[in-house]
């Protein structure tokens, strides 16, 4: 995540549509344009890709989409000191910042023309629900993928609690718990990312999309020559990085532990083992918000059942609690105000998290403060 704010008078994303050889197609390239901040999502950007996906959808002359970062990141999050200021003071940018953030998120997974997202770098909260939700996701050796907002007293959101539980075993159970980093191949290994390709290889990768917008093919079935182009990369950048998964060795203890009935559970479970990664795991537990722990949980363990539309629901639900509570605030200045690293959580174990609390966090809004994401118009 990014606390920064951007002074550039320099646009916060660049659109350009890229003309196919012929001149006849072509596909739109957006550039997120915020490298001070790593790309750090603002109010300002997610409303401008929202307003360009919208745009550029309905032209026959686009193919596809491809949304990319910088040298450094893809995206590291959302601006969310910004968001928590604005909390305090009782802003509504506390609210409709991740009303707009959401319903971006449910764009991009339901668009129907092929968008790809160039994950190369960091990415991180925001910046996962801007391309994760994507059926092409690509990585390179650079890619650094984390869901860290336990740290800060917050929760893995956008549509966190659909893709988490959806990964192979209880991996995605401990990457939200724990904040762990997946980095390079890892990416791929962990079902994050679809494709990893060479960093070198992407200006020949954009090149070829751009000469296969000429392809009659292109018109008729725009996924299959995508995916490819894509799949081709894929297997000629296997051998940058041929390491085997770097949690291979522990795979069988996270299913173990982290299958848990509860946060209590789990930590009983990694005590017991007490193999030195276990109590590894146990101390990092022990940082994290404990209402952001249990409130986590709980979103994975019944995003599994959800859709992606009900999922996104409950995460709106959830931010909005966690911006009525104190923890989301102490973190964020923990982490990045004060850069102290030492909350004061509250409540401060996860014994005082009680079931009321989580069902509070849990319930729905006024009807008129629900996302109601299944009245976005699909593109």
């Amino acid at each position: 995540m990014s606390s920064l704010s951007s002074s550039s008078n320099e646009p916060e994303v660049l659109f350009e549509t890229v003309k196919s050889p012929s001149g006849e197609s072509g596909y739109r390239l957006m550039t997120l344009n915020k490298p001070k901040t790593l790309n750090a999502l603002s109010g300002n950007m997610i409303d401008l890709l929202t307003t360009d996906m919208k745009s550029v959808v309905p032209d026959n002359s686009i193919n596809f989409m491809l949304v990319r970062g910088g040298e450094k990141a893809f995206c590291a999050g959302g601006d969310i000191r910004r968001v928590t200021e604005a909390g305090k003071t009782g802003s509504p940018l506390a609210q409709t910042f991740f009303f707009r953030e959401y319903q971006l998120n449910y764009l991009t997974g339901t668009v129907h023309k092929p968008y790809i997202a160039l994950i190369s770098g960091i990415t991180m909260g925001g910046g996962v629900g801007i391309s994760v939700h994507s059926p092409y996701r690509v990585a390179t050796e650079t890619t650094t993928f984390a869901m860290p907002e336990t740290a800060i007293g917050f929760f893995p959101d956008v549509g966190g609690g659909y893709f988490l539980p959806r990964l192979k075993g209880e991996l995605g159970m401990y990457l939200a718990l724990t904040g762990h980093r997946l980095k390079g191949r890892d990416v791929l290994h962990g079902g994050i990312a679809t494709h990893l390709i060479g960093k070198e290889k992407i200006p020949s990768l954009l090149s070829e999309l751009t000469k296969s917008c000429d392809d009659p093919i292109m018109k008729k079935d725009p996924h299959y020559v995508v995916k490819s182009i894509l799949d081709k990369y894929h297997k000629e950048s296997l051998n940058i990085d041929d390491r085997s998964f770097s949690l291979t060795p522990h795979l069988e203890l996270i299913d173990k532990c982290f299958s848990g009935g509860s946060v209590e559970d789990i930590q009983m479970s990694l005590l017991n083992d007490g193999s030195d990664w276990s109590i590894n795991q146990l101390q990092l537990l022990s940082k994290m918000s404990p209402t952001s722990l249990k409130v986590t949980h709980r979103q994975l363990r019944e995003g599994r059942e959800k859709s992606f539309e009900d999922c996104l629901m409950t995460d709106y639900r959830l931010c909005q609690r966690f911006m009525e509570d104190k923890d989301f605030y102490e973190g964020v200045r923990a982490v990045l105000v004060d850069r102290d690293n030492n909350p004061k959580w509250d409540p401060p174990t996860l014994a005082d998290v009680t079931k009321e609390t989580l069902d509070r966090y849990f319930s729905p809004l006024s009807d008129q403060e629900e996302l109601h994401v299944k009245h976005i118009s699909k593109l």
